[in-house]
C-alpha cells in the first residue's frame, strides 16, 4: 500500500538477475467497487495465467495471510512465504492440544534452526505448513510460514522471504521520480489517469535503466543534465 493512495501492487521479481517489474495494480476504493484488498489480490493472481505469466512462489505481507488465500495458492500449486501475526491460532501438537497463538508456542533449539511443522486453524487437518521463528532484533520476533515441500532451515526461509522487500523501492521510486502521489485533481477519473500515467512513466524509466545498466535516478538526472546543457548553449527562451 502507498500511503494516501491505496495502491495494491503485484510485482514480478527475478532474484537471480535482481530485477523486478510491476505487472499489475489495483486502486483500493471499497466505497466505489465494494472490493477488499484481498479481493484485489485474488483478481490479480487470477489474471496471471491468462496473460501467460509463469511464476512459482508468492511472497506477501501478513495482512494477506488469510485462510482463503492460502487455500487458493495451494489449489493453484504455488509455493508461498508469508509472515504470521503472533495472535494467529495454530497447532503444533498433532491434534493433541487445542489451538494456541503463534506467540505462545514453545521452541526447541532444533526447531529454531530448522522450523516446525504445524497446522493453521481453518485449514484442513492434512494440510501441514512449516513455521520459522526469525529473530529480527532483541525486541522483535517474526514468524514465517510456508508450504515449501523441500526441507529448508530458518536462514534459507528468511532469505527467500526477504525478496518481498523489493516492493519498497517500487513504491519509493514512482513517488520520487514521477510524483504519483502529488496530483491535485479532485475528480476520481483524473486521479486514476494520473496514477496510470505515472506508473507508465516509471515503467519506461525502469526498462531503460535495465538496458543501460544504470539506476532510474541516474537516468532521470541525465535527462535533466542534457536539457540544461542544451539551454545554456542555445536557450529556447528569449530574455529581455
Amino acid at each position: 500500500m502507498i500511503a494516501g493512495i491505496g495502491l495494491v501492487t503485484c510485482v514480478y521479481v527475478n532474484p537471480e538477475t535482481d530485477q523486478f517489474w510491476l505487472i499489475d495494480y489495483r486502486l483500493f476504493a471499497p466505497d466505489v467497487d465494494g472490493k477488499t484488498k484481498l479481493d484485489h489480490v485474488t483478481d490479480m493472481l487470477d489474471q496471471l495465467a491468462p496473460r501467460g505469466i509463469l511464476y512459482r512462489t508468492v511472497l506477501m505481507d501478513s495482512w494477506y495471510a488469510t485462510t482463503a488465500l492460502f487455500k487458493w495458492l495451494l489449489a493453484a500449486g504455488k509455493t508461498f512465504y508469508c509472515p504470521l501475526k503472533s495472535n494467529r491460532l495454530v497447532d503444533d501438537s498433532g491434534d493433541q492440544q487445542p489451538y494456541q497463538p503463534v506467540g505462545c508456542l514453545c521452541w526447541s533449539a532444533e526447531e529454531v534452526a530448522q522450523g516446525k511443522i504445524l497446522k493453521v486453524k481453518g485449514m484442513s487437518r492434512d494440510c501441514k505448513l512449516k513455521l520459522f521463528r526469525v529473530l529480527v532484533s532483541t525486541h522483535r520476533t517474526d514468524y514465517l510460514v510456508t508450504n515449501e515441500a523441500e526441507p529448508r532451515d530458518t536462514a534459507a526461509a528468511e532469505q527467500e522471504s526477504n525478496v518481498r522487500w523489493t516492493i519498497e523501492p517500487l513504491h519509493r521510486e514512482p513517488k520520487q521520480l514521477t510524483g504519483v502521489q502529488a496530483c491535485q485533481c479532485r475528480l476520481a477519473r483524473s486521479q486514476r489517469n494520473h496514477i496510470a500515467l505515472a506508473v507508465r512513466a516509471w515503467t519506461r524509466l525502469k526498462q531503460a535503466a535495465y538496458q543501460t545498466q544504470r539506476t532510474v535516478y541516474q537516468l532521470k538526472q541525465g535527462f535533466l543534465d542534457a536539457y540544461m546543457r542544451h539551454e545554456l548553449i542555445k536557450s529556447a527562451l528569449a530574455f529581455a
